[in-house]
């Protein structure tokens, strides 16, 4: 009888170390049923085969989700699944349904499943909430990681504030961010309105399992890094070389445009914001380090009808003359309508070329738009509006001489090819909002 409590206990130790040495590892589906699971929102077909679940389309029913009955904080959570090519899914995680919140609605954080030819699988959606907060646009090379037709590995690693994914081994969105610290786990199957040709079209997922204790980052891999933390810049960030030209309280990294002091009026850093003041005569401000190649992100909102712009490739022809990424309030403000095919209007480079924007990245006035401009060593630049490029072009060739010579800048020699300049942010008599001014060379 003792030897074989002896054995059992040796036979319970051993099973003990094999799950540490696992890196203890928790399967969320046990291959059978859909036991510490629940479906919310859409009547989508869930059903297990085989040991998979499979998720079916439904035609009239909203989206659908398989949810965890249990949420989650950080976490490593790795499974694989197979898409049909015409369909679109997503790995819900740090997410709710709150009968306070859209009516119940299932909204936080989607790692994105999309075999479709724009290819953003992996990137992160805001479902319910926010739309889209890192669009694989932004990490074209990962943008061929999904396989159609095989089975697909997928990554989720929630740690503090850094959410990262990874798909087939490929690093794929990076994003910093701390609106839910928790949440459940959920596999969607997308609504697909009453368009009978796309039903019962389906989705499969196994292997799903989940790691919650001794996590580590995984080692840094170079993503870029989508911060939508407010003037916070994160370790990856630091590594990749950016830097703050703004912390949320001094404006000790800007000067006048015209002078060697910062604005004794209309402007303030107050609240964590940078802010030109309606009328308040503050003028032009710079920054006193000049640049080169560069990337510049920064988070800006407009108020009602206003005005603004941040410029670069300045000082061949004044300190305020150079290439503008328009800042404007396009429903209001009458340069919209003004120029040459929409030059003039939000995100664009003012006067040469229009924005080429979806509705669907445009916040209005009094909400937080993110903007990026890369103007790399070639001489290639990008603009840049809540992760979707808007404008590229060549600074110097052809097409961009074009351009300028039948813009109001034709008479300006040299206009926009400064070798080095400072960034300018504009005052244009209204108020508008900066913040999470971020800078690094190329």
């Amino acid at each position: 009888m003792k030897l074989k409590l002896v054995l059992i206990f040796l036979i319970g130790a051993f099973a003990g170390s094999t799950v540490h040495a696992q890196g203890q590892w928790t399967d969320l589906f046990n291959g059978k049923d859909f036991d510490g699971w629940k479906q919310l929102n859409g009547k989508a077909k869930y059903e297990v085969v085989d040991g998979v679940i499979v998720g079916t389309t439904v035609a009239n029913t909203p989206n659908s989700f398989l949810c965890t009955e249990k949420d989650y904080s950080d976490f490593v959570l790795e499974l694989e699944l197979f898409v049909d090519p015409q369909m679109n899914s997503g790995i819900q995680f740090r997410s709710e349904s709150l009968a306070d919140y859209n009516n119940g609605r299932v909204h936080g954080y989607q790692c994105e499943v999309d075999p479709s030819d724009r290819a953003w699988s992996a990137g992160i959606y805001d479902e319910a909430r926010r739309g889209w907060l890192y669009t694989v646009d932004i990490n074209p090379p990962a943008k061929s990681a999904l396989k159609n037709g095989e089975w697909n590995r997928y990554r989720i690693e929630c740690i503090g504030n850094s959410i990262r994914t990874w798909l087939n081994g490929v690093p794929v969105a990076h994003l910093i961010d701390d609106m839910t610290p928790k949440g459940f786990i959920a596999l969607q199957v997308h609504g697909i309105g009453n368009n009978k040709d796309k039903e019962g079209l389906q989705i499969k997922w196994r292997n799903i399992r989940i790691k919650t204790e001794n996590l580590k980052p995984a080692p840094y891999e170079g993503v870029p890094v989508v911060n939508l933390i407010p003037n916070n810049l994160s370790e990856a960030e630091k590594l990749q070389g950016f830097s703050l030209l703004f912390d949320g309280k001094s404006a000790n990294k800007w000067k006048s445009a015209n002078a060697e002091t910062f604005p004794e009026k209309g402007w303030s850093s107050e609240d964590g914001m940078l802010t030109v003041l309606s009328r308040g005569g503050g003028g032009d401000i710079v920054t006193k380090q000049h640049f080169a190649a560069f990337e510049f992100k920064f988070d800006f909102m407009f108020t009602d009808g206003a005005n603004s712009g941040v410029k670069y490739g300045l000082g061949n022809n004044g300190p305020s003359i150079g290439l503008e990424y328009q800042i404007l309030d396009d429903s209001k403000h009458p340069d919209a309508k003004n120029g040459v095919v929409g030059n003039r209007t939000l995100a664009s480079l003012y006067d040469l070329i229009p924005s080429e924007k979806d509705k669907r990245f445009i916040k209005g006035a009094n909400e937080w738009n993110r903007g990026r401009i890369v103007v790399f060593p070639d001489g290639k630049v990008q603009h840049w509006l809540n992760g979707k490029k808007v404008v590229e072009y060549t600074r110097g060739d052809n097409i961009y001489k074009a351009l300028v010579a039948r813009s109001k800048y034709a008479n300006y020699e040299g206009f926009g090819m400064a070798k080095e300049s400072p960034v300018l942010l504009q005052d244009h008599n209204d108020t508008v909002h900066f913040r999470s001014l971020k800078i690094r060379e190329l």
